[in-house]
């Protein structure tokens, strides 16, 4: 089975959490820095036995930009979510919540990537950039996050249950840490399929939400694996420029 295949099985197929659901969904009272998660359609198509077969993978993805722009043209996502896309004749689409609660749709393209699982991440442009009065985009954070203080884990999860199939942006407040390291992260946050690409989000001692790291596996239940920002700030920084 190939890595990203075993991903997918790891974040989709878990029995449900033992506890109770430590998820949200996003409605009007929730943190407004969370619109900044959108839903990700990348179109591709992987080869079999010489046979090309099309799928639609759904994954998510942070519009990101440097602190009080106006306009935010830049995503980060998950490189195996783009792994099958090769036919660029098929856009992937990237789509967002406005403040009035509708979908906000642009069109994207790849500038960077890790290049495989092991350095799970990648950067995406968008064709038309984005008002930041409608829609919120997070600057990463300058630093490795706090392991002492809590994230949030967010991201459009395809579970059947609070996730709606991958429906509905969900999140997971106040969990913590529990490993941390340059290329890899993990933390007690709970995601399934489909939040791959999401984002890590810690806030600032001044309370402003900062971008800490972007979803890339789990299972499910109570560990969720993640590249951190400081993984790649130096590509990601080339294009925020």
């Amino acid at each position: 089975m190939r890595l990203a295949a075993a991903v997918s099985v790891a974040l989709c197929c878990a029995a449900g959490p033992l506890q109770a659901e430590p998820r949200q969904v996003y409605r009007d009272d929730a943190p407004v820095w969370l619109r900044a998660v959108g839903k990700l359609h990348v179109p591709g198509v992987r080869y079999s036995q010489g046979y090309g077969n099309h799928q639609l993978e759904n994954c998510s993805g942070t519009l990101v930009a440097t602190a009080n722009s106006q306009r935010a043209n830049t995503v980060v996502t998950a490189w195996h979510c783009l792994e099958f896309y090769n036919d660029l004749s098929r856009p992937i689409t990237f789509t967002l919540l406005t403040e009035n609660g509708e979908s906000l749709s642009r069109e994207a393209y790849r500038v960077a990537d890790g290049g495989g699982m092991h350095a799970d991440w990648a950067v995406l442009k968008l064709f038309h950039s984005v008002n930041t009065d409608s829609v919120p985009a997070l600057t990463p954070l300058p630093a490795s996050a706090d392991a002492t203080r809590p994230v949030t884990m967010a991201g459009y999860s395809g579970d059947q249950g609070l996730g709606d199939n991958g429906n509905v942006l969900t999140y997971h407040a106040d969990c913590r840490i529990t490993r941390q390291q340059l290329r890899e992260s993990a933390s007690n946050c709970s995601a399934f399929k489909g939040a791959s690409g999401g984002a890590v989000i810690q806030l600032s001692a001044e309370g402003r939400a900062q971008l800490g790291g972007v979803i890339s596996r789990g299972n499910s239940e109570n560990v969720s694996i993640y590249v951190p920002i400081s993984g790649f700030r130096g590509s990601l920084t080339r294009f925020l420029k």
